[in-house]
């Protein structure tokens, strides 16, 4: 029989750990072993500066896409993601963007780890943290 001090113990530790460990794993909506890596568009910037090759994969509707994008994205619109996913590289940094709230494009990340992806990376400003720090965009000639 546990005497009481063990119990409060217990709970305590328990507690404690529900506290630190459950928040530091990012759950994504899904339950806690799915997480979602994000990278700031600063961080992005810098990236891009120092020569890293990055594949980015803009989720927004294809007219959106044809009008201004981050440079060398591809178009994959979130209503298609399912039926194309195997066009995105499993190998090299892989960042998702939109303009959406960060939960869809999370959704979208978590759809692609279940798919064995272990390089997506989500923009957490989207394309609009992009554009307000007035970072380039490609457009189409006319």
């Amino acid at each position: 029989m546990k005497s009481s001090r063990g119990t409060k113990l217990g709970r305590t530790a328990f507690l404690l750990w529900v506290a630190v460990v459950i928040p530091a794993v990012a759950p994504a909506g899904h339950g806690v072993e799915d997480t979602i890596d994000t990278v700031s568009a600063d961080r992005v910037k810098l990236l891009l500066d120092s020569g890293e090759k990055l594949i980015f994969i803009d989720l927004r509707p294809s007219k959106e896409y044809q009008e201004k994008r981050l440079p060398g994205a591809r178009s994959i619109p979130m209503i298609e993601l399912a039926k194309r996913f195997g066009e995105i590289p499993k190998t090299g940094r892989v960042v998702l963007y939109c303009a959406c709230q960060i939960s869809e494009v999370a959704d979208k990340a978590v759809f692609l780890e279940y798919r064995g992806y272990r390089n997506i990376f989500v923009m957490s400003e989207g394309y609009a943290g992009w554009l307000k720090r007035g970072y380039p965009v490609e457009t189409s000639r006319r």
